[in-house]
């Protein structure tokens, strides 16, 4: 089992039966209520520290505490995800970060490393923007250019993006290039077939696993 599954053995009624709505609705509901109760208990756990976090990121660098960066969710459909913002506001123009990047603070890569800045994104997954599970949030202007390029990489968009997911907890390092783009894909297309609650919990899983360990997701 690879855990991947090839673009060119799919084709448009593959989608047809792997979206089929009555064969996933209790899954659906399942997984939305999953979702809401995951992330209010994030929340309610959480907030106590929001106000220290956002003390130290001010007095880290000047500007907002919050983010908001613009992404497609389900049925390429827009939705602003919120993060904690670790780079300094002046160097913060959303361009791709790099290694050892100057516009990162000190506290900003402490957050990054322990994936704290990625806790508001609750508040997307109780809006219904994402899911904790799904294929990465992508920017419009890279889903508008890859679509383009890459046969069925729109759809991707049928489900919901998630916090994370099969792809990023493959162990595989994957650059901006085509090939690992194509790569990606396969893997959300191997979640989207075999998405399950069992799925899901071991994608989880492997993910705390993951950033206990301070591996990149």
């Amino acid at each position: 089992v690879t855990g991947k599954i090839p673009v060119k053995a799919i084709n448009e009624m593959w989608f047809l039966e792997n979206l089929n709505k009555g064969e996933k609705k209790f899954f659906n509901i399942v997984k939305r209520s999953y979702d809401i109760i995951l992330a209010l208990l994030i929340f309610i756990i959480t907030c106590v520290f929001w106000p220290i976090i956002a003390l130290l990121i001010k007095t880290a660098s000047k500007g907002p505490v919050f983010i908001t960066m613009k992404r497609v969710g389900k049925n390429n459909k827009e939705f602003k995800m919120f993060k904690f913002r670790s780079m300094k506001e002046e160097n913060n123009d959303r361009s791709m970060t790099v290694k050892n990047d100057s516009r990162i603070t000190k506290f900003g890569s402490f957050l990054r490393k322990t994936r704290i800045d990625e806790i508001p994104q609750v508040l997307n997954i109780l809006k219904g923007d994402m899911s904790f599970v799904g294929p990465r949030p992508e920017r419009p202007e890279l889903i508008r250019n890859l679509e383009k390029q890459i046969s069925f990489y729109k759809e991707r968009t049928l489900i919901k993006p998630g916090a994370t997911g099969w792809d990023q907890i493959s162990g595989e390092y994957h650059s901006p290039s085509h090939e690992d783009t194509l790569k990606k894909l396969q893997y959300d297309l191997f979640y989207i077939k075999n998405r399950s609650i069992y799925l899901d919990l071991s994608i989880m899983l492997k993910t705390i696993s993951t950033v206990l360990s301070r591996k990149g997701i």
